[in-house]
């Protein structure tokens, strides 16, 4: 499911001084802080993100960006690198990460080739793409590329609680202004065909976890012990190639699982 969300676009960008950087000074930040736990809905009544990396060359984006996620979800682990060196060092040493948030312009990299690095070294991980300025063929060149969605860093404090929660349930968020016609994800093929080697029973089990049902609920629906649902989850992840129930449900989403 790819989802639009209110956020802007130029075909010109002008570069965003550091100061229109400040997340967590700025009055679309610090609006309603509590705003982000209505936003549960998402999985079931709970969003669920456990450990994040920030990539971004600027402590001011990162402060801004951890006090958004740490008053948005509970009990999370929280990262931050200022290059992409210092964050593949990150990732080797730490696991079973649910989301990375990539500065679009960060100083040791060029253009998208942090994502591509980080896809291709850590093909699992879901990767969002985070930019002040930016236009409709960089946002379709990263999501050919594997990303999985795109936040500008001019949306308020709100906009971003939400598109985060809407990115760990599964979808692929992009900038309202984009519209329908984003390129797929060049990863879609793989994902049909892991999807395809899942039992029936993984399958049904697969839409549950879609639909933001837990252990508990699913094996009540189901009518079976939370051993057996346990199984299935555990047999999904490894065929998926995942780590967390969030990853299965981004690549999931990617080919529309479940939709009719």
């Amino acid at each position: 499911m790819i989802v639009m969300g209110r956020g802007h676009y130029a075909q010109t960008a002008p570069a965003i001084p550091p100061g229109a950087m400040r997340f967590a000074a700025s009055h679309g930040l610090t609006d309603h802080p509590t705003q982000g736990h209505d936003m549960g809905h998402y999985m079931g009544g709970e969003a669920i993100m456990e450990r994040v990396l920030i990539i971004d060359d600027h402590p001011l984006v990162r402060d801004g960006l951890r006090s958004v996620i740490a008053i948005s979800f509970d009990n999370i682990e929280i990262f931050e690198a200022a290059g992409l060196e210092e964050a593949v060092a990150t990732l080797e040493k730490q696991d079973n990460f649910d989301l990375i948030l990539l500065d679009l312009n960060i100083p040791d990299v060029r253009r998208l080739d942090g994502l591509k690095l980080l896809r291709d070294r850590f093909p699992i991980l879901p990767v969002v793409m985070v930019s002040g300025a930016f236009d409709r063929a960089i946002v379709q060149e990263a999501l050919a590329a594997g990303a999985a969605g795109f936040i500008p860093k001019s949306l308020k404090r709100s906009a971003i609680v939400d598109a985060l929660h809407r990115v760990v349930s599964g979808e692929i968020y992009l900038p309202e202004t984009m519209g329908e016609g984003a390129a797929p994800s060049a990863e879609e093929d793989d994902i049909a065909r892991r999807i395809d080697s899942l039992t029936p029973q993984q399958k049904t089990v697969l839409g549950h976890l879609v639909n933001g049902r837990l252990n508990k609920q699913i094996a009540h629906d189901l009518n079976v012990s939370m051993t057996t649902i346990k199984a299935h989850v555990s047999a999904i992840l490894q065929k998926l190639g995942v780590l967390s129930r969030t990853q299965a449900v981004i690549k999931a989403n990617r080919v529309h699982f479940g939709e009719e």
